[in-house]
């Protein structure tokens, strides 16, 4: 099944049943469906199982060690996710592990590696121990993963147009954090609209809460998605 359309929609929630509520409202609407580390921490892999036949992006952001990151990959191989995210930090070798671990089968899942988390601003990098801006660590963590092999990077929409311009056409871009005019921004420091995001040059853009809180999720859905068409 090809991945269709650049709207993939979080399924924000430890409850499987609204989960599953809430990918029928958007599925005509939505190219992925992304069920993150809340979801698969409350419900496991039947959770996942229960969407059989949707475009998954499994969004687990593994971080730990090779052999550890490489373990977890082989055990969600079986659920066939279309795309799996793993945290760029990790380095070289372990992003190497998880393309190993995923194996050479045409329908293997797409490796994301996450550079900054969109929840993080200049200040809370440096608070960590981080002194370059969000823009220069994002450059510095997307060119390590796409020498390694990552097939794409998660990256904010602010980084989007340095990011196709340093890297080119090929690598692919999703973008979390996106907000239409006029959605609170909750946890998010560095946001943009659906329409933006694509224009400065992101295959996929991420919307969770401005969908699954809205009144008619499906209506949402279909409007964030006639945005970007």
């Amino acid at each position: 099944m090809p991945l269709g359309g650049r709207l993939i929609v979080a399924l924000d929630t430890a409850n499987a049943v609204r989960a599953r509520g809430w990918a029928d409202a958007v599925a005509a609407h939505a190219g992925l469906l992304k069920l993150g580390l809340e979801f698969f921490l409350a419900n496991g892999s039947a959770g996942v199982q229960g969407f059989a036949g949707a475009p998954i992006f499994l969004d687990l952001k593994l971080h730990d060690i090779p052999n550890t990151v490489a373990g977890g990959v082989r055990a969600v191989m079986p659920l066939r996710p279309r795309m799996l995210s793993i945290h760029a930090s990790g380095g070289a070798a372990m992003i190497q592990a998880a393309l190993a671990a995923a194996g050479a089968a045409a329908d293997r899942p797409m490796i994301l590696a996450v550079t900054v988390l969109t929840s993080l601003d200049q200040a809370a990098l440096n608070a960590v121990g981080v002194a370059a801006t969000p823009a220069e660590q994002v450059l510095r963590l997307g060119r390590l993963a796409v020498e390694a092999g990552a097939d794409g990077l998660v990256c904010s929409a602010l980084e989007v147009a340095m990011l196709r311009q340093a890297l080119g056409p090929a690598v692919k871009l999703i973008v979390p954090g996106i907000r239409p005019d006029g959605a609170a921004a909750g946890d998010q420091a560095r946001t943009m609209t659906p329409a933006e995001a694509v224009a400065a040059g992101a295959d996929w853009i991420v919307v969770g809460r401005p969908i699954t809180a809205a009144g008619d999720p499906g209506k949402a859905a279909a409007d964030i998605a006639a945005s970007i068409r």
